[in-house]
């Protein structure tokens, strides 16, 4: 199996609420990372959410779980959803 590398991400809205979640994608690259944070809140409907590079971190890497590895065959990143998304 591959090997994935994890960006712990956080989002802000203009109402206030955090996002907090994993961008899960088989490079190691940050400003990649990044475009897929933004591309995700945008299709969840969170157009104000704020994101920002010092807000989308490598945390570790690690072989990623079947739903991510299907999300990344699909898209090219995965989400882990971990505080205050939607489900």
């Amino acid at each position: 199996m591959a090997i994935s590398h994890v960006f712990d991400t956080y989002a802000k809205t203009a109402q206030g609420r955090i996002m907090h979640f994993d961008v899960v994608m088989d490079e190691q690259d940050a400003a990649k990372a990044l475009i897929y944070a933004k591309a995700w809140l945008h299709s969840i409907g969170a157009h104000d959410a704020l994101v920002t590079q010092e807000n989308c971190l490598f945390c570790h890497s690690a072989e990623a779980p079947p739903e991510l590895r299907q999300q990344i065959d699909n898209q090219g990143y995965g989400i882990y959803k971990l505080e205050g998304c939607p489900r």
